[in-house]
């Protein structure tokens, strides 16, 4: 028997149910009215790490006078290597907490244990699972039982179904507000950093009432291709996009490499906007005509 025909007990819902329901995508709120899987898609852009307090806030500035709904910043980086920046740490909480609080901006940032969960609690309003830890099944297992949003992305080499089923361990657990991130598996071609899935997307939504965001940043590594590649996604039926921009791209102390500009995430907005628009889809409106584009970094 498939594992996706196997039925959880408890009152919970099951996976055969969510087969059912594929065809309405469930609404996933995050905060201040922000959500994901409705009609309005949900974008959340910012810096790939927390670095210091003048990156965070001109990047809070820019970003939620383009409308973004969340800003994104890890404290907490799981790197390849032993030797690369890991991250601020517990010291970068009180920086993040100030942000979201001057700016209004709800804050997703990524946890790979109890003690991070512990952390970031009262200040992250989504959590974010990365792809090294999709199968980590007993991190997925305390996010289960939370009551806050998650973002789960998919693991490196990871199949549709071992996706899925990293998944329902978060929804087996309660915790029904998961969202799923495709950000490009393997490949033997080294032309991208990843091969972004867009099947991927199309094959989620047709299996699971989860909402489906991509990620077209660590798909793709290098920033000159992600504006395309997020518009495909859109068209796709993405419900979503999680996009790394950075005031100083080439100074970033993680994957600068494929870090937008502001400049760059401004014109990504406004070429994917009409591809929205063309499948049916919105994002929330912010104050072009008077954006700022020299903010002081």
């Amino acid at each position: 028997m498939s594992e996706f025909n196997i039925k959880h007990h408890g009152g919970r819902a099951s996976r055969a149910d969510r087969v059912e329901k594929a065809a309405k995508t469930r609404v996933v709120e995050i905060a201040g009215g922000k959500a994901c899987g409705g009609r309005e898609l949900l974008l959340i852009a910012g810096p790939c790490a927390v670095e210091d307090e003048n990156q965070m806030e001109s990047s809070a500035a820019f970003l939620g006078r383009l409308g973004v709904d969340a800003l994104r910043g890890c404290i907490f980086k799981p790197r390849t290597s032993p030797y690369s920046y890991q991250g601020m740490g517990e010291e970068g909480i009180a920086l993040l907490d100030r942000v979201k609080r001057q700016f209004e901006m709800p804050v997703v940032t990524e946890v790979m244990s109890r003690e991070q969960i512990e952390a970031v609690d009262e200040v992250s309003d989504v959590l974010q699972i990365g792809s090294r830890n999709m199968q980590n099944f007993e991190l997925l297992k305390q996010v289960g039982l939370l009551n806050k949003p998650v973002i789960l992305k998919r693991g490196l080499s990871a199949t549709i179904e071992e996706f899925l089923m990293a998944a329902e361990y978060i929804l087996s657990g309660g915790n029904e507000r998961v969202i799923l991130c495709e950000r490009g598996i393997r490949s033997f071609d080294q032309a991208t950093r990843n091969v972004l899935d867009l099947g991927a997307v199309a094959v989620l939504k047709s299996m699971t009432d989860l909402p489906v965001m991509v990620d077209p940043s660590h798909a793709l590594g290098k920033s000159e291709f992600v504006a395309t590649m997020a518009g495909a996604a859109i068209a796709a039926g993405a419900d979503g996009l999680l996009v790394e921009c950075h005031p100083r791209p080439a100074q970033s102390v993680s994957d600068a490499r494929q870090a937008l500009s502001f400049e760059e995430m401004e014109d990504l907005i406004n070429t994917v906007g009409p591809i929205a628009e063309a499948v049916g889809r919105s994002f929330r409106q912010g104050d072009f005509q008077n954006t700022v584009h020299h903010i002081a970094c």
